[in-house]
């Protein structure tokens, strides 16, 4: 089994396996609409759930990779949990209180504390054509995000707390990126993976104990749904974003990621009846453009 899942990573061209990891958190905002059960319970079993599934795999394949991790590791591997959690907590409630399109642009904001993570803390270069392609899409995201709101379009009960919700998200998930981009050079995949994705997933029932939400006596569809966010935004969107991370710039999966929104708008379009308007569409356009050109750069 280790030859076969070396074999597929050999074979899988990195902008290949970003593609895909879009896709599947595209997914992610539709589940949790879908799910009536609180914000902070989703967000915990989605990464328990996320981890237990990965579990097999570390112990059949890298068994030995843990006791090599060193204090340093563990430290940012658990930085970087922290951030997660803080981001599943704070996105996920977000959706409560603004719409999809909004909730899932801002935080995918994160593209510019992710850039200027990387050039402090890593010292990745970051050129003219990046940041031009960077302030497209960030161009995008504002026209996007503002769209609805200007044509009057349901935008949720609270979308100033939603919208603020989201943006803390954004700061938190491009510090579990810049975590992710300085071990995964040097740490296998699976061994990180769990690593950030137990410590999120003791922060979160922290938090779920200290909101005193309930952990059981929910119905089998909400069980599935559970599920369902732990193996599609999950393992192969997470997860591959974390394996792409050891083969791009930190900088460039962030700005690819911008992509979710214009996946969530036509998901939430199509299943929950949210109307996009000219301004999202216009948006979504330049956003893509603001990839294309960072993703060339």
């Amino acid at each position: 089994m280790s030859n076969v899942f070396g074999r597929i990573e050999r074979a899988t061209p990195p902008f290949a396996a970003l593609a895909i990891a879009v896709v599947a958190v595209s997914t992610s905002a539709i589940l949790v609409r879908f799910s009536t059960a609180p914000s902070i319970v989703k967000a915990f079993y989605r990464v328990l759930f996320t981890t237990l599934l990965l579990a097999p795999f570390a112990v059949a394949r890298h068994r030995d990779a843990f006791s090599r991790l060193t204090i340093r590791d563990w430290l940012v591997a658990g930085a970087g949990g922290v951030a997660l959690a803080i981001h599943f907590a704070s996105w996920f409630e977000s959706l409560e209180f603004t719409s999809v399109a909004a909730s899932v642009t801002i935080v995918q904001s994160q593209v510019l504390f992710v850039a200027i993570g990387a050039s402090w803390l890593l010292a990745e270069h970051v050129t003219r054509r990046t940041i031009a392609g960077m302030a497209l899409a960030l161009v995008g995201i504002a026209v996007l995000s503002i769209g609805d709101s200007l044509t009057g379009a349901v935008a949720g009960p609270a979308p100033l707390y939603g919208n603020a919700l989201a943006l803390v998200g954004a700061v938190c998930a491009a510090g579990y990126v810049l975590a992710g981009r300085s071990l995964r050079q040097r740490i296998p995949l699976i061994p990180y993976v769990i690593v950030v994705y137990s410590v999120c997933a003791v922060v979160l029932l922290a938090l779920v104990l200290a909101d005193g939400a309930v952990l059981a006596d929910y119905p089998a569809s909400e069980w599935l749904l559970f599920v369902g966010m732990a193996i599609g935004p999950g393992i192969f969107g997470h997860t591959v974003l974390n394996w792409a991370l050891a083969h791009l710039e930190s900088s460039v999966v962030s700005v690819s990621l911008l992509g979710e929104p214009i996946g969530s708008a036509l998901l939430a379009l199509l299943l929950l009846g949210e109307v996009p308007s000219a301004l999202t569409v216009g948006g979504g356009a330049v956003i893509l453009l603001g990839i294309t050109v960072t993703a060339r750069a």
